[in-house]
């Protein structure tokens, strides 16, 4: 057991380092090369443009993508121990696809120069609309009903993805190119506030898992047997299921759609460090900040000076990386 915990600890280690690795790449790289040795120079003069290119664009790049990965990669961890299923993701439950579907809307009507935080606004009220839907129709008789959640999840992602393509056929080429874009995802989010909520959010939804790690780890065996070792199912289904929700939503509204984060970066650290949640929530979370973060790197530089949207990257690495990791292992060992 002791050795377990050293190991536990050690692949820890391993993963802030690669944190701290991935964060000093994206700092330094982009269309501006800034060298490792002189970021302390350049972090005391205010006045260098080099500052400028770091305040304003690259540091807060870089703390959406370490909370972003970070939130997306428990999430995932979290509703695959939820639903016992592999291929859930934070996208699944229809609750990106009702977020999207109140951009879009705000953007064919034109409310989007009307505030600042218009878009975000009615990105999170879309998810929320999705999260309420999901829930109260996922009841049976009063209880929660996990296959019933995840089939109204999955019928709400298609109804959504269906009125998207409704208010994109009959809207101004503008506004689809506007939807098109964020519904591609990116980070290009300087607004400070939002960046603050986001981190916020990210850590107290890390804190909040890791209390229900123990009873996660319980409702692998099922609902009935998790009961019967003293955990309170019914509960701890709805509390992470909130947790995991609002966390995706707010994730979507301030970046838009990444994809594949929660699905991928759950699986890889099942490979390397086993099925515990104890592990498994810090291992996910880490992860998927060093995903997106070297993910954010790739859309700055692939095609500088132009950016590719951060969905594009994640989609594409992240689709290969889960078909080799399956193949490899195979589907017994996911969960």
């Amino acid at each position: 057991m002791r050795r377990k915990y050293f190991q536990w600890v050690g692949f820890v280690g391993v993963l802030l380092l690669l944190a701290a690795g991935a964060a000093l790449w994206s700092l330094t790289s982009g269309e501006w090369d800034i060298s490792l040795t002189s970021l302390p120079s350049v972090l005391s003069d205010k006045t260098s443009m080099e500052y400028t290119i770091l305040a304003n664009i690259r540091i807060p790049r870089l703390l959406l993508a370490f909370s972003i990965g970070g939130a997306l990669g428990i999430t995932g961890a979290i509703l695959q121990g939820v639903y016992r299923n592999p291929l859930v993701e934070p996208y699944t439950l229809g609750i990106s696809g009702g977020a999207a579907l109140g951009v879009a809307l705000v953007i064919v009507l034109g409310l989007q120069a009307s505030a600042p935080y218009i878009l975000p606004a009615a990105g999170f009220a879309g998810a929320l609309s999705a999260i309420f839907l999901v829930y109260f129709l996922g009841l049976k008789r009063g209880e929660v009903n996990i296959n019933r959640m995840l089939l109204i999840g999955v019928m709400i992602s298609f109804v959504a993805s269906s009125g998207m393509m409704f208010l994109m056929s009959v809207t101004s080429a503008d506004s689809l190119h506007s939807i098109i874009f964020w519904t591609m995802g990116s980070l290009d989010e300087p607004n400070p506030v939002l960046i603050r909520i986001m981190l916020i959010a990210s850590v107290a939804g890390l804190f909040v898992s890791m209390m229900f790690a123990r009873p996660l780890n319980a409702l692998r065996l099922g609902e009935a047997k998790a009961t019967h070792l003293g955990v309170n199912a019914a509960v701890t289904i709805r509390v992470l299921f909130v947790v995991a929700s609002l966390l995706t939503g707010i994730c979507v509204a301030v970046a838009g759609i990444i994809g594949f984060v929660g699905l991928i970066i759950p699986h890889i650290i099942r490979l390397l460090v086993g099925s515990d949640h104890r592990i498994l929530l810090v291992g996910s979370y880490l992860g998927g900040s060093i995903f997106l973060m070297v993910s954010d790197v790739a859309a700055r530089t692939v095609i500088a000076p132009s950016e590719l949207p951060i969905g594009v990257i994640t989609g594409i690495v992240g689709g290969f990386v889960f078909i080799g990791v399956l193949s490899r292992s195979g589907m017994k060992n996911s969960l």
